[in-house]
């Protein structure tokens, strides 16, 4: 009885380990080297479009199969330096554990693919542009002056602005032109285009308080002179004795809420938006005239006029967001607006039981990885159910240092800990959904 017993155990684990196989040879044979989907086909090109294929929207890739882009944020082998620590500890972690950052690359491309991922995301080492889908940040007005935690928004309007823009694509992006690996480029990510957590005051209020001299204040200069006309309106509202526009250059006050000034606000606006994103594209195309142009990574909203000048200058709106449920009603607003996929460039998820803080860093933690990993798959589920979304980025690979990082951060927002240990409730069910993502998006078609 008990020989029939263990004979039975064996049998019953030789299916489970053959039922194992079969799975994961089937979904692997789905996919193409690029982790294209081979069930459609669309126009090969030999880089990385996007296409709207019977009505649903999909990236594809350089074999023209439909891709949509599984990617991870952050997949840095320096990991996050904690300055109170005077150091990285995930970084002092897997050199412990690899010795090698070689063994650690091929380790971590190795898990992405097992996991179902198919992209590398911005923030990445790279090392991993020759070894599977990538994209990349340019931070063109990050390098510029831009600063997205404090949220200070540089002088554009400046001829330097255009140089610098080139400079930058010129050394980043020509490089890369040939890439079949590479999906395109975010120009920057988070920059404010008004009032947000990180400041109360629209562009125009922040660019009227610039010298005489600065190429910013005389478009803000002009943009109130087209809204105005007439001098005297103006001063009646302001109570100035300006005598003509012209004198405005020396004005640093304040400017009244409502009415024409908000008229004017969302005007230089729609100015300032024009100039950034023609800039970035004709810099960008110039270096490198044959991959995406990825959009701006939006911080959870976009002004209306930002997103009816950008359409003409970019590929795909990207937009990150961290919230329980991904926000469908105001995703679908901005394709309306823009008739542009949609890419997710950032959400995650993160739980108390982790033994870190949660106390820094974007999103409400939930009590547990299970939750987690719930919440997870949920979101990827309902987000890929839009047949304009082309994709999602995950925020980060590593969890956060416990002392935090340079802005405070000390969260659980990796798929691994910061001794490089995956997240076993969270992997298998991001797995599960990442397998499945485009059998879902293909039915979005029907909503």
């Amino acid at each position: 009885m008990r020989r029939g017993k263990c004979l039975l155990l064996f049998l019953s684990l030789g299916l489970i380990l053959l039922l194992t196989v079969y799975n994961f040879l089937s979904n692997t044979t789905n996919y193409d080297e690029y982790g294209g989907w081979k069930k459609i086909k669309g126009t090969k090109t030999g880089f990385f479009h996007v296409e709207n294929i019977n009505g649903i929207w999909w990236l594809v890739d350089p074999e023209g199969y439909v891709f949509i882009s599984k990617g991870v944020n952050h997949v840095d082998y320096h990991g996050d330096y904690s300055p109170a620590l005077g150091y990285s500890p995930y970084f002092r972690n897997i050199k412990k554990r690899y010795g090698d950052v070689h063994l650690w690359v091929v380790e971590t491309v190795s898990r992405l693919r097992q996991w179902g991922f198919n992209t590398i995301g911005a923030w990445s080492s790279k090392e991993f542009f020759d070894k599977i889908p990538f994209t990349l940040i340019l931070d063109i007005a990050a390098s510029y002056g831009a600063n997205w935690l404090t949220g200070k928004v540089p002088d554009i309007f400046s001829d330097d602005f255009e140089q610098h823009a080139k400079a930058r694509a010129l050394s980043l992006c020509s490089p890369l032109k040939n890439s079949k690996l590479l999906i395109g480029y975010f120009t920057d990510n988070e920059l404010r285009w008004g009032p947000d957590w990180r400041s109360p005051n629209h562009l125009l209020d922040d660019f009227i308080k610039l010298p005489a001299n600065s190429p910013g204040k005389k478009v803000a200069v002009e943009t109130l002179m087209e809204v105005f006309k007439d001098i005297n309106a103006l001063n009646a509202m302001l109570n100035t004795s300006f005598t003509d526009f012209n004198e405005l250059l020396n004005y640093t006050g304040d400017l009244p809420k409502g009415g024409l000034f908000d008229k004017a606000r969302s005007l230089f606006l729609i100015k300032y938006a024009k100039r950034y994103f023609s800039v970035c594209y004709s810099a960008i195309k110039e270096a490198d005239p044959n991959h995406l142009i990825l959009g701006c990574r939006f911080a959870g909203y976009a002004p209306p006029e930002v997103l009816k000048v950008m359409k003409d200058y970019v590929d795909v709106i990207s937009i990150n967001y961290y919230d329980h449920k991904p926000p469908i009603d105001y995703l679908r607003y901005i394709h309306l607006i823009t008739k542009k996929p949609i890419l997710l460039t950032e959400f995650s998820f993160k739980a108390m039981d982790s033994g870190l803080p949660n106390t820094k860093g974007a999103g409400t933690p939930v009590a547990t990885q299970k939750e987690r990993a719930e919440l997870a798959k949920e979101f990827i589920k309902e987000l890929v159910s839009q047949p304009f979304i082309i994709g999602y980025h995950w925020f980060q690979y590593m969890d956060q240092p416990k002392e935090g990082r340079f802005d405070g951060e000390n969260s659980n927002f990796g798929l691994v800990k910061i001794n490089d240990e995956p997240w076993k409730e969270l992997i298998s069910a991001l797995k599960e959904i990442n397998m499945r993502a485009e059998k879902i998006h293909l039915a979005s078609a029907s909503r």
